[in-house]
């Protein structure tokens, strides 16, 4: 089946997004000249992504579409009007449950999924349908949003991979699930 790949920036307290999925915490951090953090490189890794409504409407208000890879949008409250003109060919939405996704997914051809968003991946993780995560902590606490993690069934094992400190102050992990 195609395996999910997070690869997510988090406040030091935990979390993605502001409640209102804003992201003005992270806009504020410097940025490195010569260095994305790895990000281009995950991207040429995988086949497309899947996010969230949230992730979806917060992206459309940063005014140009940053993915040339195809996106489907898991959302129950979506409709196709809700998609730019300029997108329709480049996004779709998805009422499935994670696993058939992945199985639809894996019909059209992908490996890996790039999943993006925090209840997106908590959902995700909790059906046991991520095979890595990169976490990139920023130094901030905001005190609260919507957090990466959530509450769950059973324990999830997972394993470092790596950890450095990049070029601006962050410090990105990567984590397989065992």
């Amino acid at each position: 089946m195609t395996t999910g790949h997070v690869f997510i920036a988090a406040s030091l307290d935990g979390f993605v997004a502001r409640q209102d999925h804003s992201l003005d915490w992270l806009s504020k951090q410097p940025a490195a000249e010569n260095d994305d953090g790895g990000f281009a490189a995950f991207m040429d890794s995988v086949d497309g992504l899947v996010m969230g409504t949230g992730s979806f409407r917060t992206l459309l208000e940063f005014g140009h579409w940053a993915y040339s890879k195809p996106v489907v949008v898991l959302s129950r409250s979506l409709t196709e009007q809700d998609i730019p003109e300029g997108l329709k060919d480049k996004v779709r939405l998805s009422t499935a449950e994670p696993a058939d996704l992945m199985q639809e997914l894996q019909k059209e051809g992908w490996t890996r999924a790039y999943i993006d968003g925090g209840r997106l991946v908590q959902s995700f993780l909790r059906q046991g349908l991520i095979a890595d995560l990169t976490i990139t902590t920023v130094p901030i606490l905001i005190g609260g949003g919507i957090p990466l993690f959530g509450s769950l069934d059973q324990d999830i094992d997972l394993q470092v991979a790596s950890s450095r400190i990049l070029p601006t102050g962050m410090v990105q992990s990567k984590f397989r699930v065992v």
